[in-house]
Parts: structure tokens; sequence; C-alpha cells
């Protein structure tokens, strides 16, 4: 019997949930050559809509090249990446990858390296400090396109990462300044740290201002998650009703992942229909599963950033330096109310949308509210 539920990676097929106005404005994108911005808190299902968006899209015409950049820590590794997994993909065999290696980086002369597995293991390496090589990686789909008579769309997975190399702004400069010149090749930049991406591509200074179509992805809708829920069961000989499936998506937000996760900790507790019962033992198995990560979470957090996180938790998302709020939650004066927001987005623990807080992680948030009494 297949898993009737998906989490933790990219879903695929008939795991795949609605997106269909997402899917069609992305598979758009990549057909007629508009440079996409996919932005959206961790596990929404980003590189899953990607993924499927590619398979949907690629022709003898039309080739997709994806990449995670997330383990880049230097302009360096990226090109090492960038340069390798284009040639890769791009070709069959792993005679290919050494001729198309030579051809299409000629000037670079690059050393060339195989593993234990040659159709997998399979890496490029350059002299960096020639930069006159290294525009030469920045402008490889390019070349690649031309000469292969194609059009290329190159995706590039957490590129926020890239705002962390040393010299950021100027890497970023040397990315624009190459990419914006070519005309054979589209690009999709999709990443989870939804303030660092949106600093990327919003702020009017930043290299990367008004490069493309932004996407701020939503949650898919309770509707469409209750359908989806309800035949997964049903495939595999089990029932729920559509009412437990709702409480499902309401639980956890309609977060995708935890809405998978937490619908197959129930399907686990079902032998033929799904009970109140044994969604409050998934609901506790849920919770109990994330204590560790969540006890690594508020280690080291301030009593400020502690009480902060206690507010919102409790229902307060705005409005933070009202004096009744300044006083029953214990957060400061008011100037300490915008430390407090920096400090806890930064570490990824809330989302700032306009003047709303809220938590990014709504399990987090049940559990903090559960364990962690302030007042």
């Amino acid at each position: 019997m297949e898993n009737p539920f998906i989490f933790g990676l990219a879903t695929w097929g008939e795991w795949f949930t609605d997106r269909e106005t997402d899917a069609k404005r992305l598979s758009a994108n990549f057909r007629y050559g508009v440079n996409t911005i996919l932005i959206s808190p961790r596990r929404w299902g980003k590189t899953s809509l990607v993924r499927k968006v590619s398979e949907d899209v690629r022709s003898s015409n039309l080739k997709v090249v994806t990449m995670d950049v997330f383990a880049c820590r230097n302009a360096e590794e990226f090109y090492t990446l960038y340069a390798t997994e284009l040639i890769k993909q791009t070709a069959s065999r792993w005679e290919e990858w050494v001729e198309n290696a030579k051809r299409f980086l000629s000037g670079l002369v690059p050393r060339i390296s195989f593993g234990v597995d040659p159709m997998t293991d399979f890496t490029l390496s350059f002299d960096f400090s020639n930069q006159q090589q290294n525009e030469e990686v920045l402008n490889l789909p390019q070349k690649i396109a031309k000469e292969k008579g194609i059009h290329m769309v190159v995706c590039l997975d957490e590129f926020q990462q890239i705002a962390e190399f040393d010299n950021a702004l100027y890497f970023q400069r040397k990315l624009r300044s190459a990419w914006q010149l070519h005309q054979d090749v589209t690009y999709c930049l999709y990443g989870s740290k939804q303030h660092l991406m949106t600093k990327l591509f919003s702020k009017q200074s930043m290299p990367f201002y008004k490069f493309g179509d932004v996407i701020y992805l939503q949650k898919i809708n309770t509707a469409d998650w209750i359908a989806f829920i309800c035949r997964r069961f049903e495939v595999t000989g089990k029932q729920i009703s559509p009412q437990l499936a709702e409480k499902i998506c309401l639980t956890v937000e309609n977060h995708s992942s935890y809405v998978q996760q937490l619908a197959w900790l129930l399907w686990v507790q079902t032998d033929v229909k799904a009970t109140e019962a044994g969604f409050e033992a998934a609901y506790t198995d849920l919770l109990n599963q994330n204590s560790m990560l969540y006890f690594k979470y508020i280690d080291g957090l301030t009593t400020y950033q502690l009480n902060f996180l206690y507010a919102v938790a409790v229902g307060v998302t705005s409005e933070f330096t009202r004096s009744e709020n300044l006083v029953r939650y214990q957060l400061g004066t008011s100037a300490n109310i915008r430390r407090l927001k920096t400090s806890l987005e930064n570490k990824e623990l809330i989302d700032i949308s306009g003047k709303t807080v809220s938590f990014n992680d709504p399990i987090f948030k049940l559990w903090f509210k559960k364990n962690v009494r302030r007042f």
C-alpha cells in the first residue's frame, strides 16, 4: 500500500494538492520567458510547485535545470555548484559532461573530477581568482541554450543564501548584470526566508529589484485540503468525515507540510473510520515529535522575547506598543518592540506582514501556548 500522505519533502503526482492558479501562472512564465521570484515561508510547497511545473513544461525545446544553493557558503561554492549542475542536467551521459565542460567552458580550463559513481559524482572546479572566468560561468546557461537551439529555465532554491556571502551586494550585482542580458534563459528564484527574499527583491536599492514577476505563495484553501484528505483516506480503504478533515486543516492553519503530517498520523491511528479520539492521539503525537526542536527554539531567548511570543500565541497580532499590551505582557518600552520584532524575525520564529505578526510555525505556536506559560 502506498503512503497516502507525504511530508518533509517535495510532493508530486497524486500527492500534489491544488495550486492550479499558481501552477498556471508559473507555467506561463516558464514558457514565455518571464523571470519569476517565488516567496513563502518554509514548507508551504514552493519546491513541490516548481517541480510539478518543471515536469509539465519540459520538452525538446525547453530545458529546466534546478539546484539548491542552501549549502553554498560563498561565491566560489556557488560558481562550482552552478557550473556542475548546468553541465550535468543538460546532458545525459558522463562522456557528454566532460565534452560539454570543455566545449562550453573553454576559457576556464575546468578541473573535472569523478567520485565512486561516475554517473552521479561529477564536479567541476575553477580558478576563482580570475573575474573573467567567473563571468563565463554566469553566462554558461545562455551559451548552452543558444548553441543547442533551446530555451532554458534555471531554478535556484533557497536563493536568499547569497545574501549571506562576503561582499554580498557586489556578488548580486554580478549576477544581475549577467542574467539580465540572457535572451534564451529564464530564471526562477525562490526561498523560504521570507524577510530576506522580500528584502532582496522589493527594495529599490537592491540589485535584483524589478528582476521579474514576484509571486507570494498563499496557503491552499480549506475546501481543497478537505477534498484531498478525504480522497487519500478513501483510496487506501479508510474513511474520514469532511468535518474531521476540516479540523486537521484548522488546527495547523492550513500549513501544507503539517496538514499532510497530521493527516498521516491520524491515518495511522485509523482502522476503518477516523475518530475524534484518533485525532487527539495524532495531535498529541505531532506536538511530542516536535517538542525537542521547540525547546531548542526557546533556549537562549530573553525574557522580553518570550513575553512577546506569548502575546502573539494568545492572539495579539498588532498594536504591541499600546500601553495595556506593554504592561500586560511585560514588553518593556514601546521602543523595545521594533528590536523584538527584528530579532525574532531573524530567528525565523515570527512572520511580519505589514503590521501583522504571526508565528512562522503553527505547531510551535500551539506548543508554546501550552508549555511556556508566562502570566
